[in-house]
């Protein structure tokens, strides 16, 4: 009844995960030429039920000491999930061909909400998927938890733009603050480049920024060069860099240092000295914040320097900010919001329904490192979502825990 295919022909799968409803770019065969870069092989297998193809899995595999190896299949089976039958037929040729291949475990992280969530991370007790991690488990599978944060292979939280409407009533989605900047315009005159190779070490110098703040690792120039060069030749990455003319930022601030300025003076004059005066306390401080600035711009030594850069990934309906960074320095200027806001733009012109910001938090507490991160990825609007999770198949439990300590060593030497 059911038939496993080892090698399915490449034309044969990208149809099929194309147009599943499940359809992401790390199920593409694209993606599996971009993880060679990670040293992973690649396996596009299938299995078909009275010669119907019903299922694809995009297998990646890393190859440990002693011939051993593990599977990762990237944001899970396309399959539908719901046909219990056919999920487990499918995990159980998956097991096979794993243990044939010496792995010591196979892991999924199905691109599948758990449940409904409001903006602030409560359950609305609705469309709740929590059947399908009992089942899972039921059937084999070790369920890795319910993490907050970055813990595991992909991210278990992420903000999504729906941008099915026109841009217009996309803008009035954001939150306040967010409509508050955008409306400023490109205030510091900041060059906004798509697409744009010449701008890639500038966009690597944001990523070891943001890499040196947050106390992460960043991949290789090569790998990010890699990802974007054999997506971007599919029509599915785009790279977005965002930079500023120091020399040109100097005279603008020394404007606007002249112009508040010119402001106070014009309120000392007013009549009514009692509202003058609060009006004037506010512009002394916005002056002495505009001086502060400026003295951090002058002691820049870079002519031009990358303030913000973005990798994306685009696939069927959806566009997902794969690798972001920004610059430590001159964050003053927004630089995020308005390439966010040209990524988005682009995105609804060019006919996508969806933006997947890629990776938040959980736990959206103040207290919270990346609590920031959150904070502006939820000032676009999106919808707060949350998926089931990472899920592992082991196949030699010795070896298993084994190599499961020695990646947490690994992390916690990392932290030191």
């Amino acid at each position: 009844m059911y038939k496993f295919i080892e090698n399915l022909n490449e034309k044969e799968y990208e149809n099929f995960v194309y147009n599943s409803d499940k359809a992401h770019f790390m199920q593409s065969k694209e993606w599996s030429l971009v993880q060679k870069e990670k040293k992973f092989s690649s396996h596009l297998v299938g299995i078909k039920k009275d010669n119907i193809l019903i299922g694809t899995a995009l297998l990646l595999e890393k190859k440990l000491l002693k011939h051993f190896s593990y599977i990762y299949c990237p944001r899970g089976f396309i399959i539908d999930y719901s046909n219990k039958a056919d999920v487990k037929a499918f995990t159980k040729k998956i097991k096979l061909f794993s243990k044939k291949r010496k792995a010591i475990f196979f892991r999924i992280d199905p691109d599948i909400k758990l449940q409904n969530l409001d903006s602030e991370g409560n359950s609305l007790n609705s469309n709740n998927n929590g059947w399908l991690v009992d089942y899972l488990k039921k059937i084999g599978f070790k369920h890795k938890g319910f993490n907050k944060n970055f813990e595991n292979s992909q991210p278990r939280y992420t903000f999504r733009l729906n941008i099915e409407k026109n841009i217009d009533e996309i803008f009035k989605g954001f939150h306040p603050t967010t409509r508050k900047i955008l409306n400023k315009g490109n205030l510091y005159d900041l060059n906004i480049q798509k697409n744009n190779i010449e701008t890639f070490d500038g966009f690597y110098e944001t990523m070891l920024e943001t890499a040196k703040r947050e106390n992460i690792k960043p991949s290789s120039l090569e790998y990010y060069k890699n990802f974007y060069n054999i997506l971007h030749k599919n029509n599915m990455s785009d790279l977005y860099t965002i930079s500023v003319d120091i020399n040109n930022l100097k005279k603008i601030y020394k404007n606007l240092v002249a112009e508040t300025k010119k402001d106070i003076e014009k309120q000392k004059a007013n009549i009514n000295q009692e509202k003058a005066q609060k009006i004037i306390n506010d512009l002394n401080n916005k002056l002495e914040k505009q001086k502060k600035e400026l003295l951090v711009i002058e002691d820049i030594k870079e002519r031009y320097l990358t303030l913000a850069a973005i990798i994306t990934a685009k696939y069927k309906d959806k566009v997902w900010t794969v690798h972001g960074g920004n610059h430590s320095l001159l964050r003053e200027l927004n630089a995020n919001y308005l390439i966010y806001y040209e990524i988005i733009k682009d995105a609804n012109k060019d006919g996508y329904k969806i933006i997947d910001f890629f990776g938040t938090t959980g736990n959206p507490i103040e207290a919270n490192p990346i609590y920031g991160i959150h904070l502006f990825k939820k000032r676009l609007g999106g919808e707060y979502t949350e998926f089931i999770g990472e899920f592992d198949y082991i196949n030699h439990k010795i070896l298993y825990f084994l190599y499961m300590n020695y990646i947490k060593y690994k992390k916690r030497k990392k932290q030191r």
